[in-house]
């Protein structure tokens, strides 16, 4: 069996065509005869002629390829969101190259660099847990390629950004627990270089001093964004003499690791301490008590950032205004922060 590839000249030879017609034709180019363009695919399909449309986009100076880095693909808020971005390629017959940064800086710069050498047209990025720095993302536009960042962005980078309504939700989420009659709530957080972070520590705050409330320092601990971490810093919590009787967490991990601290402790879940999570992750309704959570619609997030690309950036080259766009979350009120409901303990 040949393994020679079949070219555009073999496609154009079995026809008796001129190459340039038969391109004009595989392309959907005008002054081709609808009958001649269908022979063209036809013939095409006998012989497994397979169109190089990476050389024919960068004849047009563009590879129609989209490129996304998200920290982690197995978590529903990056999958969903990659599903968003997906399908605003498909609806703008774009391709999509997905890579993951595992939370680290230099896995997330060799996938830039993959994505730069693969000519994408844009690169969509949230942001690892260690980049500190938004140099990175600098050389990207060195290259003439486009970024727009998602989630967990760097404000000092002046491009274009998706994010959730962090603050108020947050500040929602709080306000809640405190109208089921917590009093003394505790803060888990995140790395605060990173402003999503920063703004749900900052909306807890303003419901705490809202409602004239005192927080002891020590209630609140930031970078803990692991399960395990959260385990051993609410297990610490809840051994002081006045523990808190709730915990917002600023993801699901983090409040099914201080779910298992709870339960260790030997206290009861909502009565004793409640808990609310960040992400409605698919877990939170399946156990038992479900978890309280913020749905942050992040496949919604994914195709509007994408959409910043397609309806802003590529329709509008000349305009040079950077866009921001803040997708709303929603709270969903479980039952491990609802006092008024009677559930069983996990």
């Amino acid at each position: 069996m040949s393994t020679k590839r079949i070219t555009i000249y073999d496609l154009a030879k079995e026809l008796g065509l001129s190459v340039s017609y038969v391109s004009k034709a595989l392309n959907g180019k005008p002054g081709v005869k609808e009958e001649v363009r269908q022979a063209v695919l036809k013939k095409a399909a006998e012989i497994n002629f397979k169109h190089n449309t990476q050389a024919a986009n960068l004849r047009r100076g563009s590879s129609r390829t989209l490129g996304v880095i998200v920290p982690q693909i197995n978590q529903n808020f990056f999958s969903d969101a990659i599903s968003g971005i997906e399908k605003a390629c498909t609806e703008n017959k774009h391709n999509l190259i997905i890579c993951q940064s595992h939370e680290k800086s230099d896995v997330e710069e060799t996938a830039i660099e993959t994505l730069i050498h693969q000519n994408v047209d844009c690169i969509l990025i949230s942001l690892s847990k260690e980049t500190h720095s938004a140099k990175i993302l600098e050389q990207v536009l060195e290259h003439k390629i486009n970024v727009v960042q998602f989630d967990r962005c760097d404000e000092n980078f002046p491009g274009h950004r998706v994010i959730n309504d962090n603050e108020d939700a947050t500040y929602k989420a709080a306000k809640s627990m405190i109208a089921e009659g917590y009093q003394r709530l505790a803060f888990i957080g995140g790395p605060l270089h990173m402003d999503l972070y920063m703004n749900r520590k900052e909306g807890f705050i303003r419901a705490i001093n809202e409602a004239g409330m005192h927080v002891p320092d020590h209630f609140i601990v930031d970078d803990n964004i692991s399960k395990e971490n959260a385990f051993q810093t609410a297990m610490k919590l809840l051994a002081l003499p006045e523990p808190p009787d709730a915990f917002l967490a600023i993801s699901d991990l983090q409040a099914l690791g201080i779910m298992l601290a709870i339960t260790e402790s030997g206290l009861r879940i909502p009565h004793d301490i409640g808990v609310f999570g960040y992400a409605n992750e698919p877990f939170t309704e399946m156990i038992i008590p479900s978890i309280s959570s913020i749905d942050q619609n992040s496949e919604r997030l994914g195709y509007q950032a994408a959409m910043v690309y397609f309806d802003h950036i590529l329709k509008n080259k000349e305009n040079h205004e950077v866009i921001t766009k803040i997708i709303e979350s929603d709270l969903i009120i479980r039952s491990s922060s609802k006092r008024s409901q009677t559930t069983v303990s996990l």
